[in-house]
């Protein structure tokens, strides 16, 4: 370009025109050359915690100010069922996208004790699809998901672990339900001073530190054991010791029949958001927030001291309670802040999301039943139909939701709701529509002839089914059986 001094206005007016047209080729290079960074991902899961449980979604007497951040920067949830309800059942389907009824494992509800039954490792995986994309991928907190040798995080495309491998932890001595140490430093067993939610959040917080200073994408799966029994909160050690102390043969020590009280579980949910509220200020403080997709939700409704409300039911059961779970997520720039998101998703979602954000694909020869959530909650399409399958064996439950209506079936006794308006279900529609409730018969029979059939009862570890019943809260069905055609 010759010199300002000997140009006329009208080749100055060129030149700048002509510069610029440089800079936004030269811009478009770059970003052709240099792609968009891919999103990392912290996908947080609470155990047993309620629909209402959170300030976001109701709870007037908990407290959740960090949890609910993550809906005031992105999206919550309203319509959000987990896969199962129960652990191990939705752990299956969140990890691999498709319905659990598709694995051995996910049959178990839930899996309990070594039955030589886990994920398997050349099952393609949230983590083992972004670790062949160039991710870090660590898992804190629970798994329960198979025992070693044959199954673990490490064998399921994850690079790192740190935390329990049972349903089940005491949060301070981190024994399992058998009373044998269960926590792990990758197959490492360790012991560790400290409350489990402290202790979890701890390490979440050194990893985001840690994939900040090597600038790896990453996947960061927290999964706590709260609020799940035994109800132990900061500082009840005493408690602790009082329940390792039971005769042998009163174990499982674990199983909490005459703990807990409101207040307990009121500070067993506040430290777990105040865990989170560390791990957001991790991402704040190092940089990292604006291109990391922040998810919470939980593996099933709650149970003992939960707050399910507006719905019926709860854990182990196929009532609205047992399956509505709270869900938020963040992603700066894509979600836009304060969305209410009415759409109707499951736990199996996420990984297809999840790929969608990273830009990569499925594997071809385990195809997906979940769907992509992304033009949904980027406001970018209007909300999808969808139909949804489930079946516990426990009191033979079935159900299917199909738009606003949902069949369901608890032994003999069969029923339609619409669940949007009667989320309490309790209008049984069967007789006034009963087309629909012949269709959803019918698409139920359909879908599961796809699926693996049901397997005997879980193993129970000497306890009966009524104390297993009145410690998860089930409560046994005594209506008059409905004969209807459904069987």
């Amino acid at each position: 370009m010759p010199k300002t001094q000997d140009l006329t206005r009208r080749e100055l007016l060129f030149w700048g025109v002509a510069g610029g047209l440089s800079s936004i080729a030269l811009g478009n290079q770059r970003t052709l050359s240099s792609p968009a960074p891919k999103p990392n991902v912290v996908f947080i899961l609470a155990d047993d915690l309620g629909y209402a449980d959170l300030s976001s979604y109701g709870r007037p007497d908990i407290r959740t100010p960090h949890i609910d951040r993550i809906a005031k920067d992105g999206a919550r949830l309203t319509q959000a069922y987990a896969n199962s309800a129960v652990c191990t059942a939705t752990r299956t389907a969140l990890i691999t996208g498709r319905y659990q009824y598709r694995l051995r494992v996910g049959l178990e509800e839930p899996l309990v004790g070594n039955l030589g039954v886990g994920l398997p490792p050349e099952q393609p995986t949230l983590s083992s699809l972004l670790k062949k994309g160039g991710y870090g991928t660590t898992l804190i907190g629970k798994w329960h998901l198979g025992v070693l040798p044959t199954f673990g995080p490490l064998q399921s495309g994850y690079d790192h672990f740190y935390g329990f491998r049972g349903g089940a932890l005491d949060y301070f001595s981190h024994k399992g339900p058998d009373g044998v140490d269960d926590l792990w430093d990758d197959n490492t067993q360790i012991h560790q001073t400290g409350y489990m939610t402290q202790l979890l959040g701890e390490r979440a917080t050194a990893l985001i530190d840690d994939y900040a200073k090597s600038r790896q994408p990453f996947l960061l799966s927290l999964h706590f054991n709260s609020p799940h029994w035994p109800w132990e909160a900061p500082g009840d050690q005493p408690e602790s010791d009082r329940l390792l102390a039971k005769p042998a043969s009163d174990h499982p020590s674990l199983f909490d029949f005459d703990g807990g009280t409101q207040k307990t579980y009121r500070q067993m949910v506040e430290a777990m958001d105040q865990a989170v509220g560390r791990v957001l200020a991790a991402l704040d403080s190092s940089g990292l927030a604006k291109n990391t997709i922040v998810i919470f939700t939980s593996d099933n409704g709650g149970e003992r001291f939960s707050d399910n409300w507006p719905f019926t039911g709860r854990k182990t059961e196929l009532l609205e309670g047992g399956l509505r779970i709270p869900a938020l997520i963040r992603w700066p720039g894509h979600i836009p802040p304060s969305t209410i998101c009415e759409q109707v998703t499951m736990s199996m979602d996420w990984m297809p999301t999840l790929l969608a954000a990273a830009d990569i694909a499925p594997d071809s020869a385990s195809a997906l039943d979940g769907i992509n959530l992304l033009p949904v909650l980027e406001a970018r399409a209007p909300d999808i139909r969808r139909t949804l399958f489930w079946r516990y064996k426990a009191n033979a439950q079935r159900a299917v939701r199909d738009g606003d209506f949902k069949f369901l079936k608890i032994r003999d006794n069969t029923f339609l709701f619409n669940v949007v308006e009667d989320p309490l279900e309790r209008a049984n529609l069967k007789d006034r529509y009963p087309e629909i409730y012949k269709k959803l018969i019918t698409e139920w029979h359909q879908w599961n002839a796809t699926m693996m059939p049901e397997i005997g009862e879980s193993y129970t570890d000497g306890f009966t089914a009524k104390q297993l019943a009145d410690h998860i809260g089930a409560q046994p069905v005594t209506a008059k059986p409905d004969l209807g055609d459904d069987d």
